[in-house]
């Protein structure tokens, strides 16, 4: 079967009432990511930041009474107050993710840039040019887009038109 092939990611652009250094602290230090848990069903395990390029950051999710795992990633590029670049999922957790293979999973990129008034949050999702298409399409049958727009929404930010 032939046909367009799907997309192998996304973008979501938002707007924060916050200096870009207040929006990367609040993505690289354990005390302020708490904002990225779900509200209502507080974590049971710490945050943790290793800031560092081979380090990982970790978030324990608790969705409900029933679901929980830990996320985070691995960082790639990490250039303060401006770019984050992190390989998304966390060891045992979800995506799981496998040291060895950090192209496995999806890329993230968080570039942050001044607007009047605060900061513009750019956060791209890029799935590997390795993966098939079915291995594309179901990844983003996950529901990984509506989770970061879920996630996001936590952030003191509207969308950006």
């Amino acid at each position: 079967m032939t046909g367009t092939p799907a997309a192998r990611g996304f973008t979501i652009m938002r707007r924060v009432a916050a200096s870009r250094a207040a929006v990367f602290r609040a993505w690289t230090v354990p005390e302020e990511l708490v904002w990225f848990e779900n509200p209502g069903f507080p974590a049971r395990v710490p945050t943790t930041v290793e800031l560092r390029v081979g380090g990982q950051w970790r978030v324990h999710m608790v969705e409900s009474e029933t679901k929980e795992y830990v996320t985070g990633g691995v960082y790639r590029e990490i250039v303060p107050d401006e770019r984050l670049v992190f390989s998304h999922g966390a060891v045992g957790g979800w995506p799981d993710l496998d040291l060895d293979h950090l192209d496995d999973v999806p890329l993230v990129t968080i570039v942050l840039t001044d607007i009047d008034g605060g900061t513009q949050l750019a956060l791209t999702v890029e799935l590997a040019d390795h993966l098939t298409e079915d291995e594309v399409r179901h990844w983003l049958g996950t529901g990984i887009a509506a989770g970061w727009e879920h996630t996001l929404a936590r952030f003191d930010t509207s969308p950006d038109p």
